[in-house]
């Protein structure tokens, strides 16, 4: 697993990390039930507190883009990444609501470029 944390960077070694991880999943470099580095190992190997690492884990399992399996350590989970498939649901779930409200289809674009734009 090749990750490097850019130390002089704006962005938090936490966001950083939790970013590669996805890239690696959806590239296939990592792939359905590939055994990820422990909290310790990853933390020492990249110089970051266990605890960044950790709570990458943790927001990982949330989005179901990894598991955890006791003492046996964390995976890649078994469907790969689900987050492309969330967040599809999501927009499908958003253009539902404007259109309820009346917005236009190009205030909701717009909205959404918008947003995307910002910090």
């Amino acid at each position: 697993m090749e990750i490097e944390i850019d130390h002089d960077s704006g962005v938090p070694p936490f966001e950083q990390l939790r970013v590669r991880i996805l890239e690696l999943v959806r590239s296939e470099e990592l792939v359905a039930g590939t055994k990820i580095p422990t909290v310790r190992k990853l933390a020492a190997d990249l110089g970051i507190a266990p605890n960044t690492v950790a709570r990458t884990y943790r927001e990982l399992e949330q989005l179901g883009v990894i598991e955890t399996r006791g003492r046996l350590g964390s995976f890649v989970a078994t469907c790969g990444d689900p987050t492309r498939a969330k967040a599809q649901q999501a927009a499908t779930e958003y253009v539902a609501a404007v259109r309820r409200m009346g917005i236009s289809d190009e205030d909701a674009a717009t909205f959404v470029l918008t947003a995307l734009k910002g910090p």
